[in-house]
């Protein structure tokens, strides 16, 4: 009888302990680690009483689509890409409630479609038109690799335990586009890769936000710039919607 009033006891009390803390006051400077690496400086672990920082390497797992002269949401679910930031989180305020973030970031995109991407090499124009009833290939997608420097503004409550708001946004460089297609011709499976759009257009700028709990948030971008420069090409701006884990 009396082992179970002890374990009840100290059950009772780690409950307890656990229950109160919340990341404030003096006399709660916890060593819980509050996500994967959250807590550590990349050498060793940080002091307990140094100010908390947080998303510092953020993977957005995304949904990638087009807007501007062709409708969104007409394109494959199967349009994934990935974008990984490395960022900096400067504190604004004394309890880390407000903070800019700062870095580098990649961006790998991929939209899967059913059109036709024309390229006039003469004219110097990448045209999307309808697909039409021969077309020997299957799948078709757009892709392309990208780097930039994001800056965010980060709202968050004074817990690690806690709600936050990202409004941010990038500059960078499109370091490549191309576009994939396989098929089936002549009983042969057929895969080619087109690179080098006349008109691809090198620098990007686009504005996101993120809005979760504690290190998952929901993600949405969009490109102010479109993918192809010249006038006379179809428009269009990429757009992003996903799901983001910050691990440090």
């Amino acid at each position: 009888m009396n082992n179970k009033r002890l374990l009840f006891g100290l059950c009772l009390v780690t409950f307890s302990l656990n229950a109160q803390y919340d990341g404030k006051g003096e006399d709660e400077i916890s060593r819980f680690r509050p996500g994967f690496m959250w807590f550590f400086t990349g050498v060793r672990p940080a002091k307990t009483e140094k100010v908390r920082k947080y998303d510092r390497l953020i993977f957005d797992l995304t949904y990638n689509d087009w807007a501007g002269d062709e409708q969104p949401f007409q394109n494959s679910l199967a349009s994934i890409g990935l974008n990984t930031n490395l960022m900096f989180d400067i504190p604004l305020t004394k309890g880390n409630t407000v903070s800019l973030g700062l870095g580098i970031s990649h961006q790998y995109i991929n939209i899967r479609h059913n059109k036709i991407i024309d390229v006039n090499e003469v004219n110097k124009t990448s045209t999307v038109i309808a697909i039409n009833a021969t077309e020997p290939y299957h799948t078709r997608s757009l892709s392309g690799n990208s780097f930039s420097i994001p800056i965010e503004l980060r709202f968050r409550n004074e817990s690690w335990r806690h709600f936050k708001v990202h409004i941010g946004g990038k500059f960078g460089y499109q370091a490549n586009l191309y576009a994939k297609k396989r098929g089936i011709i002549n009983g042969q499976r057929v895969k080619t890769k087109v690179f080098d759009f006349p008109d691809q257009n090198d620098w990007i700028y686009s504005a996101h936000v993120r809005l979760g709990f504690r290190n998952w948030a929901l993600f949405g971008s969009y490109n102010f710039n479109t993918l192809f420069s010249n006038k006379g090409s179809t428009q269009l701006n990429l757009l992003q919607m996903g799901l983001s884990i910050s691990l440090y």
